[in-house]
């Protein structure tokens, strides 16, 4: 943005009278929740959903955002600079319908940095208000580092801190039984609220503290297993951020954007749902006894047709999955392919199933999101092993046919992974002949190339082509048994995969 066209930055002095009552309505509540974490995700999620909710005057809270590393000072320091705001504009379908709504979020009322606030990030534990961590540190936030703790140096990771915070708030309020905190920890690991605890836990004992400390933590402290779901795309680009400036009459650098859907499951009694009124407020959070099945609705649903479509895509030239599902052959194929394969094969009532693959849909068709297959298809091969290959299993169990569709993307899958080794990685060939590089795991991409090194495939020898099948499906390190074992599976392969080269020719 230029000199002569650049704006006065976000603040509560732009709003107006009104804009500033109604932001600082709401920022001057108590505190109740301390957020770690800055990113855009937090900030198009949860921090969205209680600005909703204490919009509605359901929330009567507000939230302290630190930041988990070292290296999100700047982000928090653009927070502190813009008094907490920053504008949130959701966009996409919904029901069919074209969405785009901006709303000014202004539920931060405290930025504080621990790493160089140490002493005043532990006296919020001393908040008497406070009662929920709400954290997304990412997966590798998550995990136990053992460490030491010296009296007044800030603890580097994630875990580390939490464990020194609630033992000052252990200590300030003597133990007592209702100052535990409620634990949301958002990173996308299985069990997350549990694996949190066990980090705490440990941490204690590194630290030296006592065992009533830890009979505290295991009996008054609810460490919540949850799972989150929604795409948040962070900033426009700087030329919509810049006319966005213009329409608004002020820059903000934290623009924040996000599609419509969004879904909350929290492992807890819905009860909870009192201190943290979510669901009260309309939006889509549940409180449920068991997350496993919302768990594997995501994967195999979402995530498997994401899988199941960017090895094929990628190889018939495709780039998006917007361009993918929009294809007149491609688009139904998912479509069928989910609600006649991977449906079917999950044990959860099959309406459900089908509209939740309807809004999935409808996420992959946003406009506003240009998700790419070459992103998908980062580590493909073990994606494929935890989002497609236990649909292609159950489906033949209990069907006693192999699925056609998944077969065939199990098949584009293993034509484009008959990688080449080069100075510059390992690749593979769209069906044009251009190249494409492989990212996964290194003993992965090693095995597959010795098993098709000796395949020439211009002269689509289908015994030649049977007996590689053979060996890749025979390999368990690959896919963690031997395949070539379930019975039709690899002739299955063998149709799709001459099929799919006669249709390049």
């Amino acid at each position: 943005m230029s000199a002569s066209t650049k704006r006065p930055r976000l603040k509560l002095n732009l709003l107006g009278n009104d804009g500033q009552r109604k932001c600082k309505e709401i920022m001057d509540r108590p505190v109740k929740v301390l957020q770690i974490g800055e990113g855009n995700f937090l900030r198009g999620f949860v921090d969205w959903m209680l600005h909703e909710s204490a919009r509605q005057g359901k929330f009567h809270g507000s939230v302290v955002v630190t930041q988990p590393r070292p290296g999100g000072k700047a982000k928090l320091e653009q927070i502190r600079d813009q008094d907490g705001l920053y504008t949130m504009i959701t966009r996409g379908l919904s029901q069919g319908k074209a969405v785009e709504r901006t709303e000014m979020i202004s539920i931060f009322s405290q930025c504080m940095n621990p790493y160089e606030e140490w002493q005043a990030f532990l006296k919020l534990a001393e908040l008497p208000s406070l009662e929920f961590v709400i954290s997304n540190t990412t997966e590798s936030g998550l995990k136990y580092i053992q460490s030491d703790y010296v009296e007044g140096e800030p603890v580097s990771s994630f875990p580390g801190k939490l464990t020194v915070f609630l033992h000052q708030r252990y200590v300030r309020f003597e133990g007592d039984p209702s100052r535990g905190l409620i634990h949301l920890p958002c990173e996308l690991l299985e069990g997350n609220g549990d694996v949190l605890r066990s980090c705490v836990l440990r941490h204690s004992e590194d630290f030296g503290y006592s065992d009533a400390f830890r009979n505290w933590i295991k009996d008054h402290n609810l460490f919540l297993n949850n799972l989150v779901d929604r795409i948040v795309t962070g900033a426009p680009a700087q030329e919509e951020a810049d006319t966005l400036a213009g329409r608004w009459g002020y820059e903000d650098q934290l623009i924040n954007t996000a599609e419509p859907y969004h879904f909350w499951a929290i492992q807890a009694d819905e009860g909870l749902d009192k201190k943290l009124p979510l669901k009260q407020a309309g939006l889509n959070v549940h409180w449920v006894k068991d997350l496993k099945p919302y768990q594997v609705r995501k994967v195999r649903i979402l995530n498997g047709a994401h899988t199941l479509m960017s090895s094929l895509g990628i190889l018939q030239g495709k780039q998006y999955v917007r361009e993918t599902m929009e294809d007149p052959e491609f688009g139904p194929w998912i479509r069928e392919a989910v609600h006649q394969e991977i449906v079917p094969a999950l044990d959860m009532p099959d309406h459900q199933l089908d509209q939740y693959a309807e809004e999935v849909f409808e996420r992959f068709l946003n406009p506003y999101i240009n998700h790419k297959l070459q992103d998908i298809a980062l580590n493909t091969i073990g994606k494929f092993k935890v989002r497609v290959l236990p649909t292609l299993l159950s489906y033949e169990q209990t069907q006693n046919s192999w699925p056609t569709r998944l077969v065939r993307g199990f098949a584009g899958l293993l034509l484009l992974y008959r990688p080449v080794n080069t100075l510059d990685g390992y690749h593979g060939h769209r069906f044009n002949g251009e190249s494409v590089v492989l990212k996964d795991d290194p003993d992965v991409l090693a095995a597959l190339t010795a098993h098709w090194e000796s395949y020439d495939s211009l002269r689509r020898d289908r015994q030649q082509l049977n007996d590689r099948l053979a060996a890749v499906l025979s390999d368990s390190t690959i896919w963690g048994e031997n395949l070539n074992e379930r019975r039709g599976l690899r002739e299955a392969l063998l149709d799709e995969i001459v099929l799919l080269e006669g249709e390049t020719e």
